[in-house]
């Protein structure tokens, strides 16, 4: 039997699993680049994930919420794919600018 999503009694999907983490920039600078490039992209399936990002005191804090733990997996593994491109970027190039 594969598992499926629960539904609310109202039809919606509830959001039983979440991911937080923070990304310490130590530069309020560094984290809006990052924060500003990786906001927009959307996730594919709105219905099942959730994704929020902000930005605080040169941090970069996500979180996450899906209907199923392979969607929060999924979405959360691709997040991290383009995070690590972005900070790698900041890393390599960052260098030179007046952050």
């Amino acid at each position: 039997m594969a598992p499926t999503a629960s539904v609310a009694s109202d039809g919606e999907a509830k959001w039983e699993f979440s991911c937080e983490f923070e990304v310490n920039y130590e530069s309020a600078k560094k984290a809006s680049i990052v924060y500003n490039a990786l906001i927009i992209d959307k996730e594919l399936q709105p219905d099942k994930v959730k994704r929020v990002m902000s930005v605080s005191d040169g941090k970069l804090s996500i979180h996450f919420e899906a209907v199923e733990a392979r969607f929060l997996r999924a979405s959360f593994s691709a997040f991290v794919d383009v995070l690590t491109l972005a900070t790698k970027t900041i890393e390599e190039f960052g260098q030179e600018l007046d952050f």
